[in-house]
């Protein structure tokens, strides 16, 4: 860094310092609201969602062989079948726009190809079951259909996009991949074994954040009060396959690969979520920008409506479930329906700290190209599903 912009750098930080309005009821009302969204995530999100993703991440990038990987996920692989599983993945992991972006990185940093990685990446917090019932029961059944067909199809459009956009740099890499499929690898255990002890992780994960239903009758409610019994039985055969199955060294490098990426991810997505609670504020609080302008810019079916309501989607931050009961209070205050499909198609799959994590996955032109997908296509949709409601 040359001493010129050294100098920039703290004149900028000097200037902040010196006007920093904190005299402001809103600025000071904003501080409060970055630092409990940080406190609520770190408590909700980091132990349960986070951690969890981390260890199967490391499994992916240790346990799981390249010539997998690039086998069905690659560039070059049966493209029916890479898109076809990514796309319903989200059906399997109940996990926010951060939660899934270890497993994404896992499976990217292992040769998956930039579609099948990306299709992974938006479905895996936009096809979620639950999140589609609770959207169903209330904001009506032509919402939650619409989520669902539009969640879909968004990840396969876009993970095909992305393909082709890339197409030279995915060609460069998968040569690079073939080359080191060719070498042999050693397997440690048979495949079925391996494929019990991720099956229990990922199971886990999911009962550790099954979300309270509605209603306290029905199998959710019933899977719900079981939660953590079945959580406590995955984890503990976990425990029991680890003991029995993997050898020393194979556990070492396991922690130290899940370690790798929690320091690359975990800082970055707290920074994210402050700079989301300072703008925007947690569910039903203000931020910086006031709420009232957010209910009077995404009213009608206008296409400023529609891209307004998938831009705040894209950078704010929504727990999974929680962008339903937002939504519901917005639609109250006046938004339009067709924005309000918009913001579930762009927010769930998108978010401030996820974008700054995205960056440093896949560098800064694939984020902008994709982040300007979802935001585009989901712009699209809410016009489309406006006009016909």
């Amino acid at each position: 860094m040359s001493e010129r912009r050294k100098l920039i750098y703290i004149l900028l930080a000097f200037l902040a310092a010196y006007f920093l309005p904190i005299q402001w009821p809103r600025f000071q009302g904003s501080v409060f609201e970055a630092l409990a969204l940080v406190r609520w995530y770190a408590r909700e999100h980091v132990l349960l969602c986070l951690v969890p993703a981390f260890f199967i991440a490391g499994a992916v990038s240790v346990f799981v062989s390249q010539a997998s990987v690039l086998k069905y996920f690659g560039a070059s692989a049966n493209k029916v079948l890479a898109y076809g599983v990514a796309s319903v993945s989200g059906s399997i992991l109940a996990v926010c726009s951060c939660t899934v972006l270890p497993l994404f990185s896992g499976i990217y940093t292992r040769g998956a190809g930039l579609g099948p990685a990306i299709t992974f990446l938006y479905s895996g917090p936009a096809i979620n079951v639950l999140a589609i019932i609770l959207t169903a029961r209330v904001l009506g059944p032509e919402m939650g259909i619409a989520r669902a067909v539009g969640a879909v199809l968004f990840s396969v459009i876009i993970g095909l996009l992305m393909h082709f956009f890339f197409l030279k740099e995915e060609l460069s890499r998968a040569n690079r991949g073939e080359v080191a499929m060719g070498e042999d690898e050693d397997v440690a255990r048979p495949l079925w074994k391996d494929g019990l002890y991720f099956f229990s992780m990922v199971a886990a994960l999911v009962f550790l954040n099954w979300g309270a239903p509605q209603t306290e009758s029905g199998i959710w409610a019933d899977i719900y009060r079981a939660k953590w019994v079945v959580s406590a039985f995955f984890l503990m055969a976990v425990a029991c396959m680890l003991i029995r199955w993997f050898k020393k060294e194979e556990l070492s490098e396991w922690v130290e690969a899940s370690w790798g990426f929690a320091k690359q991810i975990l800082p970055l997505l707290l920074v994210g979520v402050l700079a989301a609670g300072l703008l925007l504020g947690r569910p039903g609080q203000e931020g910086l920008i006031p709420s009232e302008w957010v209910s009077r810019l995404v009213g009608g079916n206008s296409l400023w409506a529609n891209l307004f309501a998938s831009v705040l989607g894209a950078f704010m931050y929504f727990a999974t479930l929680t962008e339903v009961p937002i939504l519901e209070g917005l639609m109250g205050a006046g938004m339009g329906k067709g924005p309000a499909l918009a913001l579930l198609l762009a927010g769930p799959a998108l978010s401030l700290p996820n974008m700054l994590v995205i960056n440093q996955v896949i560098g800064p032109r694939k984020t902008l190209v994709f982040c300007t997908l979802v935001v585009v296509m989901a712009t699209l949709s809410g016009i489309l599903y406006g006009s016909v409601f």
